[in-house]
Parts: C-alpha cells; structure tokens; sequence
C-alpha cells in the first residue's frame, strides 16, 4: 500500500534527522551537566570523574574527604628553564610528559602519553629538585590535581602548568585516534590542534591573558 501524499513528506524527513548525542552527566548524582563541567579527582585509584557544580563542591574541600576538585588552571611557561641534561635524566621515551605530585605515593612522577594509555617514567628525585630549583613556580602546583606539562615534539620547547584533566584529554585523544606502529596522521593532527587550543586559552607566567591575534 503506497503511503498518502501527507505521510510521504515526513517519511523524507525522517531521514535527515539524526539521533540526539547523550546528553553528559554527573558520575555522581546523575544530573546532566554541561560539556565544560567540573571534575573530582579520587586520588586513592587516580580515578577522575565528571562533576556537577554541586557535588564538585559538596563532595570535596572537606578534611580526609574522598574526592578532590580539580581546580581549572592552564598557564604557559615562556621563561621556563630546563637544559637537554636534565630532560634526559627524566629518561622519556619521547619528547611529550607531564608531571605531578601524587599524594599517595609521596613522590613526584612523571608520565608520557601512549596508545596505552598514560605510562610512568622512572623519575629521579635529584633530577626533579633540580628542575624545581631553577623554575621556583613549580612549588605552586597542587598535589594530585596540577601538573606540569612539556611538549617538545618537533622542535617545539612548551611547558604549562595545568589542571591535571589537560593531561587526561591529551592522553584520551591520543588513545582514540592513534592507529598503526607510528600513529598515523589524524593522531599528530588531533596533538598540534590541542596544543594550540592549549595556547590559545592559557594565561602566561605573568598571570594575563594572551592577546589574540587576527591575521
């Protein structure tokens, strides 16, 4: 049986409407939240999860609370000192890490991006007191929820101090997109958009915003 003439133009349409994404929620109550949302670090597993501004703040802040609020912080570096011999001393298989305090181990540990996932460097404490000694704003960094992230790839000379869910997206776009022994294209493409977008919003050393340039 042919459809009426009234039916046929919404059986067209229907077509081109395409499924509504899920909308994102907050891992602990459930509520939806924004894309731009909070996250609560649960230092004990690494583990971090997405936050409602209610739950960021009520479940964190407080004495041996379980969670801890990932404070929003992105500030690039430009007069940051580290010579060739100490980055070697970090002994990184590629020239891409972040650093952070983790409370639970008591020690700093360094961290490069992989398919894998984040996998841990073997970091020396005379190596890290040295970086420390010659760039004092490293004493700023937070435990557990800031970090200090370096990109040296291609001859870029970057650091940043972030929020330690800069590190995490870093490390999930490269998980995602990585394909093959080298990584393939659209992996090297997704790490230069990212540290652009990285540029673009992060704050100097001087604690003002960059100037946007229109070409």
């Amino acid at each position: 049986m042919m459809p009426s003439t009234e039916q046929r133009p919404w059986s067209v349409l229907r077509q081109f409407v395409r499924p509504r994404p899920p909308a994102e929620r907050c891992e602990l109550c459930g509520a939806s939240i924004a894309p731009e949302h909070s996250h609560l670090l649960e230092p004990s597993t690494r583990q971090l999860h997405c936050a409602c501004t209610a739950c960021s703040i009520c479940l964190s802040g407080l004495q041996d609370a379980r969670y801890q609020r990932v404070p929003p912080r992105a500030d690039s570096l430009d007069d940051f000192r580290m010579s060739e011999e100490i980055w070697e001393d970090f002994h990184l298989p590629i020239n891409l890490a972040f650093f952070l305090h983790n409370s639970a181990a008591g020690r700093v540990q360094a961290y490069f991006p992989s398919p894998a996932g984040a996998t841990e460097s073997l970091l020396t404490l005379e190596s890290w007191d040295r970086l420390v000694s010659e760039n004092l704003v490293l004493r700023t960094l937070q435990p557990d929820v800031e970090a200090l992230l370096v990109n040296r790839l291609n001859g870029s000379n970057a650091t940043y101090l972030v929020s330690v869910d800069e590190c995490y997206k870093l490390v999930g776009l490269i998980r995602a997109y990585w394909h093959g022994f080298s990584g393939g294209a659209a992996v090297w493409g997704q790490i230069v958009a990212y540290f652009e977008g990285l540029e673009a919003r992060s704050r100097p050393s001087g604690g003002t915003p960059h100037a946007r340039v229109e070409l």
